[in-house]
């Protein structure tokens, strides 16, 4: 890598530097720079920066907490909603079954009742009564096809309701898994107010200053992070170009930038990680799992160095978080509750893996 294009890398640049350079070709993101922390006499006297570092730490805890149990009922809202699917489904294949039943008892009713009219006297006297014998015999033929008819006809029955039955108890079998996937969900949603309400409640107790203080700190663990992914060298390593479905799920991913984190939001106005995600590919016609640790499981994986433009990026190691990728080192995603859609370096948060949808 040119001197040139490592100083643009190491250099510090505003998020709406970093929106600038996204249009232009051989240009990598840094981290807004860190502030220098403040001497203790500078500090506000109502916590010390090893405080507010342990404050920021909590934070974290409690917002990753906040993604794990929105990730939680994002995956009981989506199970939810294909076994709702499923009992749609299945109640059209019954009434479909009893409809088809209804016709099977009628014609089977219709050959009972032509049975009876033959007055159900044994073929030998049918003969002697007959004035044609071979009108009888062409009859005979008739009953014997009839009664292989009939012995489909009664075949068909049972299988019919053999069916109506089997759906019965698969429609019974979704509704458990959609009254199990409710109370799933409905815990999941009861933790992440409770995670969120915690986070609000201990920065309410911050003072401006300190506020201010623990910006700068979230700022500069962020910068470190990135820094240190950057200094591995690993972006000489990626030059993978973006696919036409890519392309389009960054434009979109891009498009909504500055609209605020809201959990198990999936647009348009507001988007949880990965509702962004997941419809910025949908807007590229490609449809992915709703959550990141479903993203990570069932999405190919592809070596950091050959990563492109609309890969996704899963990060800790419980794949609670997702972002895009957009080249030059930058990520689009939804951060946490009380954020907004931005752009970020690929490395400040921990890589689990990354994956493509449109492998």
């Amino acid at each position: 890598m040119g001197a040139g294009k490592r100083g643009l890398i190491t250099a510090a640049v505003t998020v709406v530097c970093a929106v600038t350079v996204l249009a232009v070709p051989g240009t990598a993101f840094a981290a807004p720079s860190p502030t220098p922390t403040p001497s203790p006499s500078a500090s506000s006297t109502t916590g010390t920066n090893k405080d507010l570092e342990a404050v920021r730490e909590k934070l974290d805890d409690l917002y990753h907490d906040a993604a794990v149990a929105t990730d939680a009922y994002n995956a009981a809202e989506e199970a939810a909603d294909q076994q709702s699917a499923a009992i749609v489904a299945l109640a059209k294949k019954i009434v479909k079954g009893q409809e088809k039943l209804a016709q099977l008892k009628k014609r089977a009713g219709a050959a009972a009742a032509a049975q009876y009219r033959t007055g159900g006297l044994p073929d030998e006297a049918q003969l002697m009564l007959s004035d044609n014998p071979q009108q009888f015999l062409d009859g005979t033929g008739r009953v014997l096809q009839g009664q292989r008819a009939t012995k489909g006809l009664i075949a068909e029955m049972t299988r019919t309701q053999e069916d109506l039955e089997q759906y019965a108890k698969d429609a019974s079998a979704q509704w458990d898994k959609l009254e199990a996937n409710r109370k799933a969900k409905a815990a999941a949603k009861k933790k992440v107010k409770k995670q969120i309400a915690a986070a609000e409640e201990l920065e309410s107790q911050l003072e401006k200053e300190e506020k201010e203080r623990l910006a700068r700190l979230e700022q500069e663990a962020a910068y470190q992070a990135q820094t240190a992914w950057l200094d591995s060298g690993i972006l000489a390593e990626i030059n993978g170009k973006a696919s036409a479905q890519g392309k389009k799920a960054v434009e979109y991913a891009t498009a909504q930038i500055g609209k605020p984190y809201e959990w198990g939001a999936e647009g348009p106005g507001s988007y949880d990680c990965s509702g962004l995600t997941s419809q910025a590919w949908a807007s590229a016609g490609q449809g992915i799992p709703r959550t990141s640790q479903q993203q990570w499981k069932q999405l190919k994986h592809v070596d950091i160095k050959d990563m492109r433009p609309g890969d996704l990026i899963i990060y800790n190691s419980d794949a609670s978080h997702v972002a895009m990728y957009i080249g030059d080192g930058a990520i689009i995603h939804a951060p946490r509750p009380g954020r907004t859609v931005t752009i970020a370096g690929a490395g400040t948060m921990p890589i689990l893996a990354v994956v493509r949808p449109d492998a």
